[in-house]
This record gives C-alpha cells, structure tokens and sequence, in this order.
C-alpha cells in the first residue's frame, strides 16, 4: 500500500512539473508563429566606438515590432541600422579588419561573412527593403543616443532567419578620427563611393537570440499569465497529493 501511495504521489509530482516546465517550453514560439528575441549591441572593434545599445524584437508572422535603444554615437548625425541575415549570425571579430586608406579599420563588406547580407533596412518611415533604402540617410535615426520603435514587415526568409537566431542588428556610422563629423579619412564608402566611409562603416553590433519566457511581456525575467497559471496548478497538485499522502499515512496508523 505504501510503495502504492509513493508511486501516486510521485506521478503527480511529474505532472505539476511538467506544467511548469510547459510554458518555458513554447516561449520562442513555433515556427511560424510567435517570437521574442533580444540583442546587446557592442561596439564593433577597430571602429572606436565606445557606445552600447540593446535591441527587442516581437516577431509574428512576418510582422517585426522592432525597438532599439543606442548611446554613445556620432552627434548630429544620421545612423544606418539593419536586420542582417544569412551569414553565421555573429559579430566581427577584430581579425577581420583591413587596412582602408592606411589605416586598419573594419567596413561593411568586412563584416559580411559574420553578420550576412541586409535583411532589412530599419528605417523611421517608409520602405524597409534591402534594396532602396540600405543607404537612405534620411530616414534613419540621429545623433549620440536614440530611442527607436516601429512595426515593419519582413519578407520570408528574414522572418525565417529571425527565428533561427541567425539575424544580427547592425548600426552603422562612426567617428574614427574623433573630429565630431564623418569625412574621408578611410576614403569612400565601400557601399556607396559618394559617402565617406566613416557613414557606413558598422558601429554598434549584436546578434538576436530568443529572449528568456516573458522578458519582452513581463520586462527581462518577468513571469507572464501562463506561467502564473502553471504555477498555481503545479503548487494545487503537489497540495493534494501532499493531503492524500497524509490521510493514508493517518488511516494505516489508526488502523
């Protein structure tokens, strides 16, 4: 009878365990359908840059709500920033610096084995292509520091990449030579030769991972309404089988 009572006890204990465990479970989403995702943007090295920023992004479907906070950069200045994809979803490492009009620095095309190819333009209004608006200066963010939100659409395979933690956010625009202004001291763009290669050169990098169960609801390390539920029901469960383990523990002692 007891070895009985154990075995009960037990199985409801995996049961109220697996409710917990449950929604830690789906927190990504399936695959085409919910996801959060999170990045700490650095410094890319050899840029001298000495700003941070973070990036959030709440993906469903193909719709990006996308927010990103940045410090640290270029005042009075306009800021690139890209969904990058298709590559091996990192950073740069300082390795891959070359030297661009004598000096070793690191441009975009350096970076395109690591971060990949534009998936998205992260502009502040109007077309978010690769294609169109990669360079439109006018429409993306300014100066040192920055708050920026907006709900965009992204095509499949960004969507698709964006799920499997191989997209990158990328801000672009440095002061290399510290003159408060981008000019041409490591010559043209490599992007665009009518820009200086100061206004495209990567600044800020991070690549997005699925953040942890309720960080963009509940606020990094929030706990949202499914997880409340799992944990009530886990802690009932356990209760009861605690209550029934007892009664027959008090029955077999009486009698």
């Amino acid at each position: 009878m007891k070895k009985k009572t154990v075995t009960s006890v037990a199985a409801l204990a995996a049961i109220a365990s697996g409710l917990v465990l449950a929604p830690t479970a789906f927190a990504g989403g399936a695959s085409h359908g919910d996801a959060e995702l999170h990045a700490m943007l650095s410094p890319v090295p050899t840029s001298k840059v000495t700003g941070s920023g973070t990036a959030m992004v709440h993906l469903k479907g193909n719709q990006a709500t996308v927010t990103i906070k940045a410090q640290g950069l270029l005042a009075g200045a306009p800021h690139a920033q890209h969904f990058h994809i298709a590559g091996k979803g990192q950073c740069p490492p300082a390795s891959a610096a070359k030297m661009h009009n004598g000096h070793l620095s690191l441009n975009t095309t350096d970076g395109l084995p690591f971060y990949g190819k534009i998936g998205a333009s992260l502009t502040t209004s109007g077309d978010t292509g690769a294609d169109h608006s990669a360079l439109a200066v006018e429409r993306f963010p300014m100066g040192a520091s920055y708050t920026y939100q907006r709900t965009i659409t992204v095509d499949d395979e960004t969507a698709k990449e964006l799920r499997a933690e191989n997209a990158v956010v990328v801000v672009h625009g440095i002061d290399f030579n510290g003159n408060g202004k981008y000019d041409n001291v490591l010559g043209a763009s490599d992007l665009d030769p009518k820009l200086p290669a100061e206004a495209t050169d990567p600044a800020l990098c991070g690549p997005l991972k699925m953040a942890p169960a309720g960080a963009v609801a509940g606020g990094m390390g929030g706990t949202q309404n499914g997880d409340t539920i799992a944990l009530s029901a886990a802690g009932g469960l356990l209760a009861a089988a605690g209550g029934a383990l007892y009664l027959r523990r008090r029955s077999s002692r009486q009698s």
